[in-house]
């Protein structure tokens, strides 16, 4: 009898299925949240998590239309000032009121140049903010602003009245929100915990529970799916995506997203500076190779630093080609030959692919020292001086935006905190782009400034990134595009 309950015991704990409460759902992501406060970081994991804990004055819906949120509707007074209607029946997970108050406070917000927000530029354009109604608030940009609806999007609702009580630093630690989950815990490093607000305005949410776990090996990821540990986990790299595929209880679900694989390359500090040592980069870097040996597919080439899928693409301005002999000649031409090149990158980005580019570099005597940092590491660094940003690092950027502002402008126009170009004539191709509603103006003037960029290379366009899950078959849910992560969309299959 002993025997027959120890069985049964193992059984029922090593199957996927009886091991999981459907109450409870568990997401393993590549790297811990950098933050909570979503007026600081926009790396995938950290909005992975802080998406579910509030609203946001407009949203997207399945189909990527931009859809009313905290605003129930809004009209343009002229080309300059938005007034937007909001609900009145939200309330913060403390129980207080989401008022005009509080979605003016988050606008000049993160719109404060003392805040320092990461995001900065993606609002910067906004210059006032102000409560004109009882339900409604108005905003004014400094000029046309083409992308103002498409940045809204990811402005996420803070309440005024406890960030001024506690300060920035505490609320971070400790956020509350008026969205569809609360944080219950946040276990730097380790997990984090979210419990259902079951009063949220939309509806209680199909799980009581989601805990996010910082799992950076991809086999202790995909282990833990197999297993019933998780039931959700991106980053699965295209090797381990067509591995999967067959794989019983499990669904690798993929879609191509609007986010760019790029390497960054320093232009202030160190050998990069040297155009010439840029260009060589630039050619000696294979990328079919790359996108045909680790990508299986699951990547399309772009010769510019943005996604088909984005306004201001363009197919008009090619990348550089692979030419390792001319890549020797620039590099021993600048002086460079045996030249160090430090590589900065962190678990989130493919292993194998910084690995390649530092072969293939080193076949045209560039010595590139990989260091791997953890992610929340590797962001302040990128965030920080040229000098603490390394010259090479691998990058996969997404604005959210569906819109080259959002892409090109923060990586690169000078003054931006992730920028390290400074060129005038590229600063004024992207500030006229952003400043006119005129959308063949503006294509003209991105394809000027990646024209430039071309010359210029203070990045390499790689590929269209796609999003690849292992997902378990019980769980209802489709990625999209934009990689929205709402657990709200989530339930289980009946």
């Amino acid at each position: 009898m002993r025997r027959l309950l120890a069985a049964v015991v193992a059984f029922v704990l090593a199957s996927p299925v009886l091991a999981q409460n459907r109450d409870q759902l568990t997401i393993d992501l590549p790297a811990d949240v950098a933050t909570m406060d979503p007026q600081i970081q926009w790396d995938t994991d950290s909005a992975t998590v802080y998406r579910n804990l509030f609203d946001n004055l407009l949203t997207r819906d399945k189909t990527g239309k931009i859809i009313p949120q905290v605003a129930t509707s809004w009209r343009f007074e002229n080309d300059t000032t938005v007034v937007f209607d909001l609900r009145t029946d939200i309330l913060f997970h403390d129980g207080s009121k989401l008022t005009p108050e509080d979605v003016v406070f988050s606008v000049k917000r993160i719109t404060n140049p003392a805040f320092r927000s990461p995001q900065l530029s993606q609002f910067d354009q906004i210059i006032g903010a102000e409560v004109t109604g009882p339900a409604q608030v108005t905003l004014k940009t400094k000029s046309p602003y083409p992308v103002l609806l498409a940045q809204l999007v990811k402005l996420s609702i803070i309440p005024k009245a406890y960030v001024e009580k506690v300060g920035d630093v505490a609320f971070n630690q400790a956020v509350i929100g008026s969205g569809p989950y609360k944080l219950a815990s946040w276990q730097r490093g380790v997990q984090t915990n979210l419990v259902a607000n079951e009063t949220y305005w939309r509806g209680k949410p199909a799980f009581s529970r989601v805990t996010f776990r910082a799992v950076p090996d991809s086999a202790t990821r995909i282990a833990d799916l197999k297993t019933g540990r998780a039931d959700i986990t991106r980053g699965l790299s295209p090797d381990d995506a067509v591995n999967l595929r067959s794989e019983k209880g499990l669904d690798v679900r993929d879609v191509a997203t609007e986010r760019v694989a790029y390497m960054f390359i320093n232009t202030l500090h160190g050998p990069t500076t040297d155009k010439r040592v840029r260009q060589a980069i630039a050619m000696a870097v294979d990328r079919d190779t790359l996108i045909t040996a680790l990508q299986q597919g699951y990547a399309k080439p772009v010769d510019v630093v943005l996604a088909p899928t984005n306004f201001g693409y363009t197919s008009e301005v090619k990348g550089w080609p692979y030419d390792p002999d001319k890549a020797r000649k620039l590099i021993k031409e600048a002086g460079a030959e045996g030249a160090v090149i430090p590589f900065l990158t962190s678990p989130v980005y493919d292993r194998r692919l910084n690995e390649a580019v530092q072969q293939m570099l080193a076949d045209v005597g560039l010595k590139v020292s990989i260091t791997v940092v953890d992610q929340p590491t590797y962001l302040k660094r990128r965030l920080g001086t040229p000098e603490e940003a390394s010259s090479l690092s691998q990058g996969r950027w997404s604005c959210g935006c569906l819109d080259a502002d959002g892409v090109i402008f923060p990586l690169f126009r000078s003054g931006s905190v992730w920028s390290k170009f400074a060129n005038p004539a590229f600063d004024a191709e992207v500030d006229a782009a952003r400043a006119t509603l005129d959308e063949g103006a503006r294509r003209a003037h991105y394809k000027k400034a990646f024209e430039i960029m071309r010359e210029e290379v203070p990045a390499l366009g790689l590929f269209q990134d796609e999003a690849i899950f292992l997902v378990r078959k019980d769980i209802d849910w489709t990625p999209t595009p934009d990689e929205a992560f709402f657990v709200f969309d989530m339930k289980t299959k009946s």
